[in-house]
């Protein structure tokens, strides 16, 4: 009896070292997997509002935004060619994957529109200027597209981001300047004013 209890022992023994090292060898995978994008996104929450809606006139909601326009956003601030206060920081210590897993999380979000007030005679004039200057890249009045978020965007935030582009501290394309300074040119000093309205008049 001594021995087969001995022999069942050593049996039993060899069954649990065996369980043990299997699961040890599935804990290295565990920890390094990276975190989904909707963890990731959480991180971001602090800026952007849960699920990306901004809460806050100086961050811009990246809720529905498009994948690429996300990636292309965050892979300029790594690389320091896009103007930020702590952007450029932060999108450094993201990997690729991250970005990319956080890209199509925010991307399936439904975005908020701010909650702010707006002149509905300056967006009146500012519906005109789009729909003449505007809509052919920022299509359906600016929602989210390949060209960035307009509509219900925090005006102050489109502002700084208007300020940007004209100073010079964030690339200009272009086609764009061109667009705007048409729609000034036809809409005085007050054109772009009236365009920030209109795209918060979209609530």
């Amino acid at each position: 009896m001594g021995a087969e209890n001995m022999n069942r022992n050593e049996t039993m023994s060899k069954k649990v070292r065996n369980l043990l090292l299997a699961m040890l060898v599935q804990v290295p995978a565990v920890v390094l997997a990276d975190p989904t994008g909707q963890a990731l996104a959480f991180t971001c929450a602090g800026c952007h509002g849960t699920d990306g809606s901004s809460v806050g006139p100086s961050s811009p909601s990246i809720a529905a935004m498009d994948p690429e326009v996300f990636i292309d956003a965050m892979q300029a601030y790594k690389r320091d060619e896009r103007n930020s206060t702590i952007m450029n920081r932060i999108a450094k210590g993201y990997r690729d994957e991250q970005i990319k897993g956080m890209a199509w999380y925010f991307a399936k979000q439904k975005m908020a529109p701010a909650p702010q007030a707006f002149d509905p005679k300056l967006a009146e004039a500012g519906a005109k200027l789009h729909e003449k200057y505007c809509e052919k890249c920022h299509e359906k009045g600016g929602r989210p597209g390949d060209a960035g978020t307009l509509a219900g965007q925090w005006m102050p935030y489109l502002n700084f981001t208007m300020e940007d582009f004209m100073s010079g501290h964030r690339d200009y394309p272009r086609k764009m300047k061109r667009k705007v300074d048409a729609a000034v040119e036809a809409g005085g000093d007050e054109a772009l004013r009236a365009l920030l309205h209109y795209y918060a008049s979209k609530q």
